[in-house]
């Protein structure tokens, strides 16, 4: 089962070559209490653009298979 979690963002750029789109993670990204949000980058994008998305976790990653 896929879930959002509440208050935390990935931060991407989209890099398009040869007619593919490549996503590449820049970052995290929190909620504050304010309704603003803090972006901490570990690299900055060429193109100068960024994705920020509603982190989602995969319960399943989280389990050990059996």
């Amino acid at each position: 089962m896929i879930t959002k979690t509440e208050g935390r963002y990935e931060v991407f750029t989209v890099i398009e070559r040869n007619n593919k789109s490549y996503w590449s993670k820049l970052g995290r990204g929190y909620l504050n209490k304010d309704g603003s949000i803090n972006v901490f980058l570990d690299a900055l994008p060429v193109n100068g653009r960024l994705q920020i998305r509603v982190e989602v976790e995969d319960s399943k990653a989280d389990k050990p298979q059996e």
